[in-house]
């Protein structure tokens, strides 16, 4: 675990130094405040990752404590304790910016799970941070893969650390998404970035034309082949061959990329002579290959020599907080392009914009938002601009289900449901089933000691 420099902010002087005593033995360097004030003042003098504040101190509240930490250190992250644990404190705290907010008296084994949580997400931003700088040396950028979801920093994370590798990558994700812009990013990244990148897309070549198209063919190896004529593998050599839907190749094909693969050994078509090339494989599919494999329609060898590394890019609908950047990112490019001055999206417009399920995901959102551009009569895109209409919104699901009040209710039925079935497909096994549903295994036992679950 990531050990953090810690404020504890708390009047009370018994929950104080408990708190400090057993954030302490966890390994964290703490300090600690008696008010408001005291804390502001330790926030300025030190350099904090978490700042514990109690939502009532005299003087200073902990929402003002908050407010004010983050005009000072904007990436500080604040953890707001309160005795008055009602929905209405919690949302003002969240929209104040707090990481998150826990009842008094603490469940101790709780906040070790808060704490991990955003010791990852500190780690996660200052790797991508890194990420970054070194783009920002080769004179490149980071900018085109706009998102604002955790879910797409953990993957553009996972890209850096593989990018140095020989290994084999193996990019999932439905249409749209965005698999091409994760194989330019890993090839950038990696020391092949000054040899060339080549893309093939497999599903639009003919069983006929996709061998010669990867390996080459000789003069006379076909009908119509008058000179020799090289493959992508030999154009792409010593740098990075990028093959999207590769689900699509033939049996043939599948043998000829596994020796490829395996001893880095070709030959043209039609030819006799042996090449070696030295090639980075990027794959891309938005199949289950898995499926494929047991259907007998694609070689079970062949999908592990691909898969060395996996990622799985979840749809839009998934990570709807990549949506608001990529309607502003979008925007800004179309305005452009089309010379026409829109400065932005209207509340209306941006609340169906989220809401919408994207079947055809960021390449859908791409096209939504580019009519829409060229549609607008102003300078603010309108929900008339967009191509569907009255969308129910989260306030009136809200209230048909009870509120705030009911709608956590529902949330927790499902979520205990969810741990209840991850626990019996695991027989009982805690760190699969952990894995399963994306927790910790604290994480977990602190979720069967709130269900009143047994292992």
């Amino acid at each position: 675990m990531t050990k953090l420099d810690i404020l504890i902010a708390e009047d009370e002087p018994a929950q104080r130094e408990m708190l400090g005593g057993f954030l302490s033995k966890q390994g964290h360097h703490v300090i600690m405040a008696a008010n408001g004030e005291e804390a502001l003042e330790k926030i300025k003098a030190h350099t904090l990752d978490l700042a514990i504040v109690d939502y009532k101190m005299p003087a200073l509240t902990g929402l003002e404590v908050l407010k004010r930490a983050k005009l000072l250190t904007p990436r500080l992250d604040v953890l707001i304790l309160t005795a008055f644990g009602t929905v209405d404190t919690a949302v003002e705290a969240m929209k104040a910016g707090a990481a998150d907010y826990l009842g008094k008296p603490v469940d101790l084994e709780e906040l070790l799970c808060v704490i991990d949580r955003i010791a990852e997400r500190r780690t996660l931003q200052r790797e991508n941070e890194l990420l970054r700088q070194q783009l920002a040396a080769k004179g490149e950028s980071q900018e085109h893969i706009v998102h604002g979801s955790s879910k797409v920093a953990e993957l553009i994370n996972l890209a850096g650390r593989v990018a140095a590798s020989h290994a084999t990558v193996l990019v999932q994700g439905e249409s749209g998404t965005g698999k091409e812009l994760f194989a330019r990013l890993i090839h950038r990244l990696s020391p092949r970035c000054a040899q060339p990148l080549i893309v093939v897309n497999c599903a639009a070549l003919s069983e006929n034309l996709i061998e010669s198209e990867l390996f080459g063919h000789e003069r006379g190896a076909f009908t119509g082949a008058t000179h020799r004529r090289l493959g992508r593998f030999e154009q792409a050599d010593g740098g990075t061959l990028f093959l999207d839907e590769i689900g699509d190749i033939s049996p043939a094909v599948q043998v000829k990329l596994l020796r490829l693969l395996q001893e880095g050994e070709f030959q043209r078509v039609g030819g006799n002579q042996t090449l070696k090339v030295d090639v980075r494989v990027i794959s891309a599919t938005n199949q289950e290959l898995e499926s494929r494999v047991k259907g007998g329609l694609f070689r079970e060898d062949l999908y592990y020599r691909l898969n060395v590394v996996p990622i799985k890019i979840p749809p839009l609908r998934e990570r709807r907080e990549d949506i608001a950047p990529l309607v502003e990112h979008f925007v800004k490019r179309f305005s452009k392009e089309n010379r026409k001055p829109i400065a932005g999206v209207s509340r209306e417009a941006m609340d169906q914009l989220v809401k919408y399920d994207y079947p055809g995901n960021i390449r859908e959102l791409e096209n939504i938002l580019e009519r829409a551009v060229v549609i607008s009569r102003g300078t603010t895109l309108t929900a008339a601009d967009l191509p569907f209409g009255g969308l129910k919104s989260d306030e009136d699901d809200q209230e048909a289900e009870g509120g705030a009040g009911a709608l956590r209710e529902a949330l927790e039925t499902l979520e205990r449901r969810m741990v209840q079935k991850a626990l019996e497909e695991s027989g009982g096994n805690q760190s699969r089933a952990a894995a399963a549903l994306g927790l910790s295994e604290r994480m977990l036992r602190y979720k069967l000691k709130k269900y009143r679950l047994k292992p």
